[in-house]
């Protein structure tokens, strides 16, 4: 018994340092594509007092957005929709790639003190590399296009990355670890999936990711996206403030 808790301990504090490493990687690599883009359009970093708490406040708000979450008709109970990204993605369109990676990052940690892991840091990190892989390209493409058009296209971007590498994160690993981990065939996981979706076949991990991932993720995306335009710009007198932000 004491040598299954100690090696539960030992793979949780292993996954927690893996998300710390990959949160520290992604941060880097955001800054990184700040520094070309500054040598190209003046582009600041990640940088000054007033910024970072700018930063620390968005990703507060984001874990608190984190912890409503809502049940979606077509996908099983374990999958919910939450609006977190929202602040980050606002946070990223203001401050940049680095920026939005760091809220990401602040935002899952801050819901570790909080509310602490049900999932064994498994669905934490899930949530980090989802979260990334929509915020990064959409302040990616509007930190070389400032206008309405970017804009648009950065969200464009951003919804269809998450929603390949949220249905790729769990096709290959969420959904074999959840399995794994709580002890149930893969396939009764799927079968939650057909219970509630018509579109979902038994035993089909293809069906039950386009039924269910695929449009979470694009309805995340649309959701968030919206919700930016309708509120970024009233913002920007307050974000723009000392840092010569766009519109």
């Amino acid at each position: 018994m004491w040598q299954k808790m100690a090696a539960l301990v030992d793979r949780d504090v292993l996954l927690f340092g893996q998300i710390l490493v990959l949160m520290a990687v992604v941060i880097g690599l955001a800054m990184w594509l700040e520094r070309v883009a500054g040598r190209r359009g003046g582009i600041t970093l990640l940088l000054g007092a007033r910024r970072l708490t700018m930063v620390a406040m968005f990703a507060a708000v984001s874990m608190i957005l984190m912890l409503f979450e809502l049940p979606l008709p077509f996908a099983p109970g374990f999958y919910k929709l939450d609006l977190s990204e929202l602040p980050v993605l606002i946070g990223a369109f203001a401050f940049g790639p680095a920026a939005g990676a760091a809220m990401e990052a602040v935002k899952i940690l801050l819901k570790l003190v909080v509310k602490g892991s049900s999932t064994a840091f498994v669905g934490e990190l899930a949530n980090f590399v989802i979260g990334c892989s929509f915020i990064l390209p959409a302040s990616c493409v509007y930190l070389f296009r400032k206008h309405h058009k970017g804009a648009i296209w950065a969200c464009v971007a951003g919804t269809v990355s998450m929603t390949v590498a949220g249905s790729a994160l769990n096709a290959f690993y969420l959904l074999p670890v959840f399995a794994a981990m709580y002890g149930m065939p893969l396939e009764d996981i799927l079968a939650m999936g057909a219970a509630v979706n018509p579109l979902v076949k038994d035993g089909s991990m293809l069906s039950f990711i386009l039924a269910c991932v695929v449009p979470l993720n694009l309805f995340k995306g649309l959701v968030v996206s919206v919700a930016t335009f309708l509120v970024y710009k009233p913002l920007t007198p307050i974000l723009k403030v000392g840092y010569g932000i766009g519109k």
